[in-house]
């Protein structure tokens, strides 16, 4: 196993609330493995995916434990973790506009991972750009070298992205909704990018995406998260066969393209509370259509039902 995250919880300094914003989250991930965590806005996904590259506010306080490669993360100075960033574990941003520097041209952003981590000449690098360029299909390589984030299309930016993630063959890629931004086309393009690109190099990817349609397409595995927990896990097509969590439905039935009920769309009712407002029990409580008493008193624990399937739901266990 590549990566194990055990009972992650990630808390901030508030006076007002005392609530984890990532409450207990388990990961397993296998080498070559491509997962995907889904969920709403404000669910936890891209925050669990920050810790384990640590790149979280100093405020948070973390607990738990992040193995990777036999490694407990959360063990390590900065100046270890720098060593293992860009390296080992890769992150592709959800914006490149922002996540690129408008000062520096494709070749000086690629070219300062790979110098991080590697003393090589000025034409060794150049070369090395150009083949990562190459790799991720960037029409035109050389002539793409002196362009700035600005003078690209928005596809483009996003392989300029993945070039630098990539650089240096990183065990593991976190991408953060990568595909958000791109018409249907690109998006396409990028995933099947993805896809390729891990089955090369043997490599993990964290794909955090709210798209099921993108996680249909890409993943392996998915996890289901609401309000900072795990709510179900499965293999992707089980997932798609077989939700169980009222949630998980819930987000299947709100695909587009999803039958029509009562000549109307489907759509979760109420909305994800703040972190201040989390209801006492199962945390979905307030927006589930098979509440019980027990869902109001009680909190679910993510319970083995299949093989390879779990859930956190009172609906689905025998009592």
């Amino acid at each position: 196993m590549l990566l194990n995250v055990k009972d992650l919880k990630i808390k901030f300094k508030d006076d007002k609330h005392d609530n984890y914003t990532v409450n207990g989250v388990n990961l397993n991930i296998n080498e070559g493995e491509i997962v995907s965590l889904v969920g709403e806005s404000g669910s936890g996904k891209s925050l669990t995916s920050l810790a384990i590259i640590r790149l979280i506010s100093e405020s948070a306080q973390i607990e738990g434990l992040i193995n990777f490669k036999g490694k407990n993360l959360l063990n390590l100075n900065e100046k270890d973790m720098c060593l293992i960033r860009g390296k080992d574990i890769s992150i592709i941003f959800q914006e490149p506009m922002v996540a690129l520097n408008p000062l520096f041209n494709v070749e000086k952003q690629i070219g300062e991972v790979i110098l991080e981590h590697k003393k090589l000449s000025k034409k060794e690098v150049r070369n090395m750009v150009i083949d990562l360029l190459e790799k991720v299909k960037i029409p035109n390589p050389k002539d793409t070298l002196k362009k700035y984030p600005h003078e690209l299309s928005g596809g483009m930016r996003q392989r300029v992205m993945i070039a630098m993630a990539i650089a240096l063959k990183p065990k593991l890629l976190i991408a953060d909704e990568p595909t958000t931004a791109l018409d249907v086309t690109v998006q396409k393009e990028i995933l099947n990018l993805l896809k390729d690109i891990s089955k090369e190099y043997n490599m993990s990817v964290i794909f955090i995406t709210h798209d099921l349609d993108v996680v249909s397409e890409i993943a392996d595995k998915v996890y289901v998260m609401y309000l900072g927990k795990v709510v179900e896990e499965a293999n992707v097509y089980e997932f798609f066969d077989n939700a169980k969590h009222p949630y998980s439905q819930g987000l299947l039935l709100s695909r587009v393209g999803s039958d029509l009920i009562n000549n109307r769309f489907f759509s979760i009712k109420g909305n994800v509370p703040t972190i201040d407002k989390i209801p006492k029990g199962c945390s979905f409580n307030n927006r589930c259509d098979y509440c019980m008493d027990i869902c109001k008193n009680n909190e679910p624990k993510l319970k083995e039902i299949g093989d390879n399937h779990k859930v956190s739901c009172f609906k689905n266990f025998n009592i």
